[in-house]
């Protein structure tokens, strides 16, 4: 998405942010996702010349999240030895110690810079292997029929489910 790293659109982003994830189910991603992202943005509303414009990007791969964020400004940002009372200038701290990982690197073509960092994807727990059918190995039994008004239909003929009904009533 691009945006103006302006303060109000920078709350939007985390929320949108957020959303995404939820609807990844990635909600243990949420909060360090959404703080991440808010340093990335600050980042750029303080420093960032000539314009604030900047693209925020997600990737979900199997196993890891990354979020980037691209501005006009090719200046690389540093990273200065923090006062642990200072309230600025702990922005990229904050990230790399939310974060599986991340790095920034200028833009081939010159046009800006990209910062961007990783979290890791939790792993669902491993499903439980269903006991083996009593019908043989690997093979299931047939589903009941429940409905037995109506004959079975021929060998090789698959009875269609009913049409689904609405539950608004007309």
């Amino acid at each position: 998405m691009e945006l103006q790293a302006l303060p109000s659109r920078i709350g939007q982003v985390r929320r949108i942010v957020s959303a995404q994830l939820r609807y990844w189910h990635l909600d243990p991603l949420i909060d360090p996702a959404a703080l991440a992202v808010t340093e990335l943005l600050t980042n750029v509303h303080r420093h960032a010349e000539p314009d604030k414009q900047c693209t925020v990007e997600i990737v979900l791969m199997l196993d890891r999240l990354t979020v980037s964020v691209r501005d006009h400004d090719p200046r690389l940002p540093c990273v200065p030895e923090c006062d642990p009372m200072a309230t600025r200038g702990r922005g990229l701290a904050l990230v790399a110690s939310v974060s599986q990982s991340w790095g920034m690197h200028a833009r081939d073509d010159g046009s800006g810079k990209v910062v961007w960092f990783t979290l890791a994807v939790p792993q669902p727990a491993a499903p439980a292997k269903p006991p083996l059918a009593a019908h043989g190995a690997g093979r299931t039994a047939p589903p009941d029929r429940t409905d037995l008004s109506r004959p079975a239909p021929p060998a090789g003929v698959r009875e269609r489910a009913p049409a689904a009904r609405s539950a608004v009533s007309h």
